[in-house]
């Protein structure tokens, strides 16, 4: 497996207009859903209802490394999912990509030592 500090990590906010989280997640669901399931790329994913804010949705990926994570938000079906989801958030997404440095052992197949 690839080591956890050259993995890439993707956190990811949408504030929905209000009352209209679920319609997020509908067009998640339609747009992103399917993609994610078929990509080999994606070795965790994470869809969230943001517990403090019944706006918001969070999401937390994880790739082998930074490339993957550009081909994936490069794909062509991704302009149609941005502008669908613009209708029904206040926003654009927040998208933070980060350096993975550390995982619970074996939480993705790593049997790291101490160096």
């Amino acid at each position: 497996m690839t080591p956890a500090m050259s993995r890439t990590a993707l956190f990811i906010r949408h504030r929905a207009r209000p009352g209209c989280r679920d319609e997020v997640q509908r067009i998640w669901e339609k747009h992103v859903k399917p993609r994610v399931e078929a990509n080999p790329a994606h070795q965790a994913y994470f869809f969230c209802h943001d517990n403090t804010d019944p706006d918001v949705v969070r999401v937390f990926q994880i790739y082998p490394d930074e490339s993957s994570m550009k081909e994936f938000l490069s794909g062509a079906w991704y302009p149609e999912y941005i502008r669908e989801v613009s209708q029904v958030v206040v926003s654009p997404p927040e998208v933070l990509p980060t350096t993975l440095v550390w995982t619970k052992p074996d939480s993705l197949g790593d049997r790291q030592g101490p160096c």
